[in-house]
């Protein structure tokens, strides 16, 4: 369920109301005459079942209580009531499969910004992935996979393709490009100085890495691999999973491509440095051609199930999921 807080003008407030009350899914209604002070009006408030919240939130926004008010939604952990769950048995669909549009742009959005703390998490699994390659050392380069944050700025470029969110592409992309061209710059001064204090050197860059050769030499099976992992942490994001998001993280070869391009190009080897260059940029395309499909699927599926759901409510009898 979730729980949608609403200051709404106070000649707005019987419409949304109605609109609240004619929607499948929302229940426990309360109004609160006058209660808003900043801005000013009535506070709205109602739980609502998320397979029927984005389709509630669209139309508050169609309102324009976005505008004239505030509308702020929140997860219910735990709703102990029957009216809620006789509320998300007639919403259609179930909650797992619910896409908040809303929340998905404000999340990415929020994820995708270049900031300092973004750089310095990509810069330290880069430097990680560094230590990692260079010493054939599988669970440095796992570790590394599971601290870049690279995923967000991704997604930002999935949703923003799909919702048509050209400011939320550009914020996306700049971060992606200026996040990874600092984080590997810094990786070859990392790499300088760990040469200087002996602790890399090129005979091991150049030695057999049975553990992580497959940076520098991308084939069908990366672009598999990445497609496969850009569906799962694109689902991850929509239905609020995120465990599953960390299984993304460390099966995606980006932050160990770009480490090893930078500890090459630290030691002038261009073969690699171009084949991790290429791996980098086919995991990254893979990631975003599979969250756009997997958006596209997504937003098919529930335009399906609404229109379902509003044959099935003809003659005041709501379909029951």
């Amino acid at each position: 369920m979730l729980h949608l807080r609403l200051i709404v003008p106070s000649d707005r407030t019987d419409e949304v109301v109605r609109l609240i009350e004619s929607t499948v899914g929302a229940v426990h209604l309360v109004v609160l005459p006058g209660a808003a002070r900043d801005p000013a009006g009535d506070v709205v408030m109602c739980d609502v079942a998320r397979e029927a919240g984005d389709g509630l939130l669209s139309r508050l926004q169609d309102l324009g209580i976005d505008r004239t008010g505030s509308i702020a939604a929140d997860n219910v952990d735990l709703s102990l009531s029957t009216r809620a769950d006789r509320a998300e048995e007639e919403a259609p669909g179930e909650a797992a499969d619910a896409v908040l549009w809303q929340h998905l742009v404000e999340e990415t959005h929020e994820e995708s910004t270049l900031s300092v703390t973004y750089v310095a998490f990509l810069a330290i699994a880069t430097m990680i992935a560094a230590c990692g390659v260079v010493l054939d050392n599988a669970v440095l380069i796992v570790g590394a996979m599971a601290v870049g944050p690279e995923f967000g700025p991704l997604a930002g470029i999935s949703t923003a393709l799909v919702r048509g969110k050209p400011r939320l592409a550009a914020r996306s992309l700049i971060a992606l490009v200026v996040g990874f061209a600092v984080a590997m710059a810094l990786t070859v001064g990392f790499s300088v100085l760990m040469d200087l204090l002996g602790q890399f050197s090129k005979d091991q860059l150049d030695g057999s890495r049975p553990n992580t050769g497959f940076v520098y030499a991308p084939d069908a099976f990366s672009f598999v691999v990445a497609l496969l992992a850009g569906a799962a942490g694109t689902l991850s994001l929509t239905s609020a999973k995120s465990g599953a998001l960390v299984g993304v993280a460390i099966s995606v070869t980006t932050v160990p491509a770009a480490a090893n391009a930078a500890v090459a190009l630290a030691y002038g080897d261009t073969t690699q440095t171009v084949g991790s260059s290429e791996q980098l940029l086919l995991n990254l395309f893979g990631i975003v051609v599979a969250g756009v499909l997997t958006l596209l699927a997504q937003k098919a599926f529930w335009a399906r199930k609404g229109r379902k759901s509003a044959q099935g409510t003809k003659g005041g009898k709501p379909e029951t999921a």
